[in-house]
């Protein structure tokens, strides 16, 4: 028995580091199978809020309805990353005229907020929580944007699943009690919000009934009055008075003034594959330039988690974010030249900066030429008519800022702590002006075609995990959940476009999920690299892929209490 256990434990010691689990199928990061379905399909990061999308495309709605319904009931399930008081961003592929489409549903920072209150109150920058932060919430706006163009059922049919789960309750899950524990004791302080979101005083527990009638409440005004209702009615009213008992500067004056715009999506082709990102304010564009420095390099033939595969990612990463530190921002107050950030030539001339051999300490942005011619959920829909929505909302920093006006059962975002307080920086604080985004949704077509529809949620993790979900299922030959399921790579460090902006100067922390070998590690630390353990930064993933033979492929985050499933 004990010569067996020796050669089972030089068996172990001898196999692939990288098999983290054993799938008889062969997928050695796949928790569990892809879905697969014939007519439609969602996934969310709420497995109830999966079934609401898909009981709202059985009963006639399209894929966009089915998105509004289950955002809405994120909203309340899922507090701890989004709701009414935060932004949200859509790509919509339209079966009718085999094209995409963009929403930029951002709002803007108060118009009677100047830098001079800042700087009379000797602030260097903005505070993460309070009324500070707060900008317009543009979510709504996004719902009605997006129903007007491509719903089908009636927006009160398409809030009233939320509507009945916040009268009625349903039970927390278990990823977002840990997250909502963590918040109730920064944000108690507020008005509003222990009285709104705690159970005497403290969060619900995993498999505890939540319900929040204010909310029931607020989405009803929603459903019989329309948009209108919330950025003109008494809903804008009771935020403004709200405001102004507590020391705030959004108005109802901000929120009827308040519209989100179409945007065209922005793409580069990665290996024939063509991935598509949203134009900033948001950071999409950041993965295009990652996916563009990569390509020339045959990761394919170095293999997932090698030294080489980790070590290019990086300094990739690096560089694209030198240039989101110093291009992406409010387009109307500082345009970029997108075109070129995004170009295979800047690319090119881009590239030259990496060292197979060592880590880059210091990167300076680009200085492109203008070619003639920005905590989050996370969903996709895809309908059995072939509309499918990539769609991500977010109060920004987990339960938004705590300011929870009474009765409203929401709490307003604190997107406005991403504003450098100089009026010399790119993202520098001004009346009415968008704050840089984090949260961006993707899509990815092949010849013309629609293939996938995802998005990886998590701060500067979101272009970072983009990429990374490409490169497993182009370069690797990954399915669409092991995809997920890889450990990821995060790099942190980079010069940031918003906050204090400091620059890099030390290269930065590079932070392994478990599941790669220790000669990776060690390989990386010989070329520079500061190599550290982080255990929860790597975002969330929902991803929806056509499937060639017919119908979906579905697959969700086994990091949150998601479910992607189809009919």
């Amino acid at each position: 028995m004990k010569a067996r256990a020796l050669v089972l434990w030089a068996a172990l010691l001898s196999a692939p580091a990288l098999h983290a689990a054993d799938r008889i199928t062969g997928q050695p990061f796949a928790t569990r199978s892809e879905v697969h379905a014939p007519h439609a399909m969602a996934a969310t990061s709420h497995p109830l809020a999966t079934q609401v999308a898909l009981d709202v495309m059985k009963a006639g709605g399209s894929a966009v309805d089915a998105a509004i319904a289950a955002n809405a009931a994120l909203g309340l399930m899922e507090p701890t990353g989004n709701g009414i008081g935060g932004d949200l961003f859509a790509i919509v592929w339209d079966p009718a005229t085999n094209k995409l489409h963009g929403y930029n549903g951002s709002g803007r920072s108060p118009k009677s907020l100047t830098l001079a209150e800042f700087e009379r109150r000797g602030l260097t920058d903005i505070p993460p929580h309070g009324p500070l932060p707060v900008t317009v919430p543009g979510a709504v706006d996004g719902w009605f944007a997006l129903h007007a163009r491509f719903g089908k059922r009636t927006m009160a049919q398409n809030l009233q699943p939320a509507i009945r789960y916040a009268r009625e309750g349903h039970p927390v899950h278990e990823v977002i009690a840990y997250y909502w524990d963590r918040s109730v004791p920064r944000l108690s302080k507020w008005p509003g919000f222990s009285e709104q979101f705690t159970i005497d005083g403290r969060a619900p527990r995993t498999g505890e009934t939540w319900k929040n009638p204010n909310l029931a409440n607020t989405l009803q005004q929603i459903a019989d009055g329309g948009r209108d209702a919330f950025y003109k009615g008494d809903i804008a009213r009771t935020i403004d008075a709200y405001f102004k008992a507590n020391d705030g500067f959004l108005s109802y004056d901000d929120l009827a003034a308040h519209a989100g715009e179409w945007v065209d999506p922005v793409s580069t082709n990665y290996r024939g594959v063509e991935v598509w990102e949203l134009p900033p304010s948001g950071q999409g564009i950041a993965a295009l330039q990652i996916l563009n420095l990569l390509e020339p390099h045959d990761l394919k033939s170095y293999g997932f988690g090698s030294p080489e595969h980790v070590h290019l990612f990086v300094e990739a990463k690096k560089l694209a974010f030198a240039d989101r530190a110093r291009w992406y921002a409010d387009p109307a107050f500082h345009p970029a030249p997108v075109a070129r950030l995004i170009s295979k030539d800047y690319a090119r001339e881009r590239g030259k900066l990496i060292s197979m051999e060592r880590a880059l300490r210091e990167v300076q942005p680009g200085t492109p030429k203008q070619l003639d011619e920005g905590d989050t959920i996370y969903l996709t829909v895809a309908d059995r008519e072939g509309m499918m929505v990539s769609l991500i909302q977010s109060n920004y920093r987990g339960m938004g800022s705590g300011m929870a006006p009474p009765g409203l059962g929401f709490i307003l975002q604190d997107r406005g702590e991403q504003f450098v307080l100089r009026a010399d920086h790119p993202n520098g604080y001004a009346p009415g002006k968008r704050p840089f985004h984090t949260i961006i949704p993707a899509f990815a077509t092949k010849d013309g075609k629609p293939w996938l529809s995802f998005g990886v949620m998590g701060g500067a993790m979101q272009p970072q995990g983009h990429v990374q979900i490409l490169l497993n299922l182009i370069d690797f030959g990954m399915n669409l959940q092991e995809a997920g399921d890889a450990p990821r790579i995060q790099h942190d460090g980079s010069t940031e476009p918003a906050g204090q902006a400091v620059a890099m100067h030390d290269g930065g922390e590079v932070d392994l999920e478990t599941g790669f070998p220790y000669e990776t590690v060690r390989a990386l630390m010989r070329k520079g690299h500061s190599v550290r353990f982080a255990d929860g930064p790597y975002g969330g993933y929902q991803a929806i892929m056509v499937n060639p033979h017919g119908g979906y492929v579905g697959a969700s985050e086994s990091r949150k209490d998601g479910q992607a499933a189809g009919y």
